[in-house]
């Protein structure tokens, strides 16, 4: 997937709601001679995406006035059928029930963005990939066979092809405005591919690593947020997912060299974007590095070695 770098794939020519649109990718179809139709779906989420775009305020006249809002049950309880020109999709799939679903909005969608953490890696619910969710559903549940779930929680693109992705958690209201309207005009949105620490650059923050030694993500998220996080003494926590071409390796080293261990650098990693490629195999490179020093833990020294320990 590509909303890591900025570009749109799996789309066709034309613009939307044009006649030249009418025919989209795998015999998708969309109406023509009227106002181009967006939809929003929420899966597995906390709603804050849908709200960004609730946010927009003034600038969701402007949109109305161009669109026809024709599926926003966070906004509306109209449910009008597709095709749809354009679909914004929140949120994770976790249940068998979500699989189904996201192929059949697949089917009636010219354009499929998905937007937010959850939606573009499986969010922070993904940590539960890390363990046995039946456990926990054994123990939250009174009825634990009465709970239909996944055993993973993954991203819109493992199930179905995605024209593009907009990160964050949340995300930009600005990007999310940029999206929308080069879809309509049927261009590449231009997202930002660098990293935070860019960012930080133009505000004139001072880097939190360099004066004080907090744990930051930064040199590997995507840009968006605008270095909010920095810019009030805290590390990022990496809410935008990784950038086009993360050094994570690079960063590894500065964090140990402020004294982190492997399991603390893992689970830096493992927040909003646990289950992102790059930072899921970040961390899992740092929770074996935490291990291996164990793997001789009890065993007795070979002689000489206390005694050469404690001349140094």
């Amino acid at each position: 997937m590509t909303g890591m770098t900025g570009t749109v794939t799996g789309t066709s020519a034309g613009t939307v709601g044009t006649p030249a649109a009418a025919a989209a990718p795998g015999g998708r179809r969309t109406r023509t001679g009227a106002r181009p139709r967006l939809a929003v779906w929420k899966f597995a989420s906390c709603d804050g995406c849908q709200l960004t775009l609730l946010d927009c305020e003034d600038e969701l006249l402007s949109i109305a006035a161009n669109v026809e809002i024709a599926y926003f049950l966070e906004a509306s309880s109209a449910r009008l059928p597709g095709p749809y020109d354009v679909s914004l999709v929140e949120g994770s799939v976790t249940t068998p029930h979500d699989a189904e679903r996201i192929r059949h909005i697949r089917r009636v969608s010219r354009y499929l963005v998905t937007i937010g953490a959850c939606a573009t890696s499986g969010g922070v619910q993904a940590l539960r990939n890390l363990a046995d969710v039946r456990e926990f559903a054994s123990i939250v549940y009174a009825r634990p066979d009465y709970i239909a779930t996944l055993d993973r929680s993954t991203p819109i693109s493992a199930h179905v092809p995605v024209d593009f992705e907009l990160r964050g958690c949340p995300i930009d209201k600005g990007q999310l405005l940029e999206v929308i309207g080069a879809f309509l005009a049927g261009r590449r949105p231009v997202v930002p591919a660098h990293s935070v620490c860019v960012e930080c650059k133009a505000r004139g923050n001072p880097c939190v690593m360099v004066a004080h030694g907090t744990p930051c993500l930064g040199p590997v998220t995507q840009a968006g947020c605008g270095a909010l996080c920095p810019a009030f003494n805290r590390g990022c926590f990496g809410c935008f997912g990784p950038m086009e071409t993360p050094n994570a390796d690079a960063l590894d080293g500065l964090l140990r060299g402020h004294g982190m261990t492997g399991a603390e650098v893992a689970r830096v990693y493992r927040t909003f974007n646990v289950a992102a490629e790059p930072f899921r195999r970040a961390a899992e490179r740092a929770e074996a590095a935490a291990a291996r020093p164990r793997e001789g833990a009890g065993e007795p020294a070979r002689q000489g070695e206390g005694e050469a320990d404690g001349d140094a």
